[in-house]
Parts: C-alpha cells; structure tokens; sequence
C-alpha cells in the first residue's frame, strides 16, 4: 500500500528537513529541528487534518500499519471542513490542492461540502461557506451544484444588501445646506437646525429640550457624466475573498445612473463577465480559481474597451505576484495614466482589506500613475464615486 504523498515542495521552497518535517508531523520536530514558524505550523495543521485519520482508513480494510503514518497536533482536529478547504488554498499551490481534494474525497470519504446535499443545506450561510463552494464547485455533480447555489445566492444576497446601502450613500449626491427634510441617515442629520427650531419645546422644570422633529440636510443628485469602470480580478486562489466582494459590488454598480462597469476575470487567459455583472451568483459560479497571473494581459484588454480615455477607471484587484511580463504592465499603465484614465490597484477588496502582496511591483505602478491600496467594498464605492464627482 502507499502512504499519502507530501505536497510539492518546489512551489514553498521548502528545505529538506522542513519537507520530512511535513510528511512525518509534529512528532518529528524535535529529532529534525527545524523552525515551527507560523506557515508552517498552518501547513502541518491541515495535513494533520486530512492524513491524521490513515491509521482508521487501514484498520477499515485490514491492512497491517507498517506504512510511514503521519500524526499532527491536537488543533487539528478542530478544522471544519470549509474551514480546511479555505486554508489549503492558502497555502499550497494548485497541483497539491488537486491531490489534497482528491485524497479526501476519494481516500477518507470527507465529502460533506462536495457530495452531501443535506449538510450542504443545513449549513449556516456565510463568506466562509461561499469561498469553500467556489473553490470546490468543479468537484461537485449536478444535484449538490443546484443545492450549492442556492447556499451561494443567499450570502450574496446578505453582502449585496450591505453593500448597496454604502453605494448609495457614496453615490447619493452631496448635502444641500440650504435645504432641510424631515428625513435622512444619520450623515444628514443637520443638529443646529434641528435644535434652534425645537427651541419652543424646552421643557424649563425638567431642564430638557424635547425633540419633536428633527430636521435632515437634503441631498443634491449628483450630475454624471458617462463613466467606465473596468474591474479587472486576479482569480488566483489566495483572492478568493477579493473575487466574491469584487462581484458584489460589480452588481451594485451596474444600475447607477451615468456608469457603464465591466468585469473582467483573469489568470493567464481572461473572460469577459460584464454581461453578467448585474447577477453576481452566476458571475461567482463562472469563475475558475487558481492558475497563474498574467495582469499585463488584462490590462492590455481593459486598455481595449476604453471609450472616452478621460472618464475612465480601470480598477485592478490582484495581490501583483505578476506572472507575465512586469516591463509590459508598467508600460500599459502608464499609458492609461498618460492618456488621462485613472488606475487603482486594489491589494485586497474584501472586508479585513488587510492585504499579501508584490509591495516592489505595487512601488513601481505607483510611479507609473496608478493609485494602490486595499480597501473595503463601501471604501471603494467612496473612492470611485469621489473621482467621479
């Protein structure tokens, strides 16, 4: 019988005692003193998951344990299964998730999220869940698919009502002083007005002013003019998050008054989703994570689709580990920038904006122009609508 493989070493450069280290487990740091870093010890957390159970997959068939058996620490055993899904993902390249996936499906029967319809329907809706489906969706047959979109179309629909709210305040237009309304969010709430008109109702014994009506600043509609905004999204697997929140708000920009948005997905090749853009589920359920990184390529394409140079945004959501050529991408952004189109790099669009990525090549965009940084959705709805203005 063969033992488990060890993933790939080349894609962590990894030493040899670190690769001995991953495949025996957490009984063999010690003897083989290698450093227990944080990658590391993630690492052997997740294979310590899948590979842990071998021992209970030979006594199911019968077989003698003189095969290398891979232990792992206690914390193991804590991984839900979405949570395991998300951190492979994290943390090892695309050829060893493959195998990781396959293992567990084929090997140990871990197949609640990819083949049980029930679990799948019992499962609490969250982003978590959604990253999990999208990256193991090409895994599933056709009746657990049906039952994973519909868990997909609810989280987009609890991310797309929060995120709706921010793009309409932020598109909304600005406070109008002069005017006053007797309702509006708590941005308008206009308190020196509303306090000298409510004067009358102050009440001298119990030394309180009673508000009867407060008083909002109106809001001036912003006059638009017609703008492009081009999303351009690196579907690498660590952009998972990224991926899901760029189609959000893709939807919620696809309806604004003035505003033609594109979106466009990319690894070494790229496909055009702006058709879809205004139904983010059947965006989500299009888009193949993993693979390498050609952003000059989008670029160059996004480049293609400008039709007034001077109203347009091109918006790319990529941590910059550039696969293709970096010479090329420079050179592409700063023509856009020359030509007079605006270009953001987004490190990270999701919720934490707490971002991983190529900083030397982030530097090098900056110089040619572009505008970098990691940002929330409703940040970002803020920043276009600003530019915009």
């Amino acid at each position: 019988m063969s033992t488990p493989a060890a993933p790939s070493a080349s894609a962590f450069h990894l030493t040899a005692a670190e690769r001995w280290r991953l495949l025996l487990g957490e009984a063999a740091q010690t003897s083989l003193q290698t450093a227990a870093g944080e990658t590391m010890q993630s690492m052997d957390r997740t294979l310590a998951w899948l590979y842990g159970r071998e021992s209970e997959v030979q006594s199911e068939h019968g077989e003698a344990a003189e095969t290398l058996e891979r232990h792992g620490g206690s914390e193991a055993s804590r991984l839900s299964v979405p949570e395991w899904i998300n951190a492979i993902h994290e943390l090892f390249p695309k050829e060893t998730i493959e195998r990781l996936e396959r293992d567990a499906i084929e090997r140990y029967g871990i197949d609640d999220v990819v083949t049980n319809i029930d679990v799948l329907e019992r499962a609490t809706p969250n982003a978590a869940l959604l990253a999990a489906v999208l990256r193991t969706k090409h895994l599933m047959n056709p009746a657990v698919l049906q039952a994973a979109r519909k868990l997909v179309a609810q989280v987009v629909e609890q991310l797309m009502e929060k995120l709706a709210q921010d793009v309409r305040s932020a598109f909304g237009g600005t406070r109008a002083r002069g005017e006053l309304a007797a309702r509006g969010s708590a941005s308008q709430f206009a308190a020196r007005e509303t306090l000298r008109r409510n004067l009358r109702h102050y009440d001298p014994q119990q030394r309180r002013l009673i508000v009867q009506r407060p008083l909002f600043y109106a809001r001036t509609q912003r006059q638009l003019q017609r703008w492009q905004i081009i999303l351009l999204v690196d579907q690498s697997a660590s952009m998972t998050g990224s991926v899901i929140h760029s189609a959000i708000t893709a939807a919620c920009l696809w309806g604004l008054p003035g505003v033609k948005t594109h979106l466009v997905a990319f690894d070494t090749s790229l496909v055009d989703l702006s058709d879809e853009a205004h139904e983010p589920v059947e965006t989500l359920m299009k888009v193949q994570l993993g693979g390498g990184t050609d952003i000059a390529k989008a670029v160059g394409y996004a480049a293609g689709l400008i039709e007034a140079p001077r109203r347009a945004i091109v918006v790319i959501v990529s941590d910059f580990y550039e696969g293709g050529s970096e010479y090329l991408l420079i050179n592409r952004v700063r023509g856009l920038t020359a030509q007079g189109s605006k270009v953001l790099g987004l490190a990270a669009l999701d919720e934490s904006a707490s971002p991983d990525y190529d900083r030397a090549l982030a530097a090098r965009l900056v110089d040619a122009g572009a505008h970098v940084a990691a940002m929330t959705p409703g940040q970002l709805a803020g920043w276009l609508a600003e530019k915009m203005g």
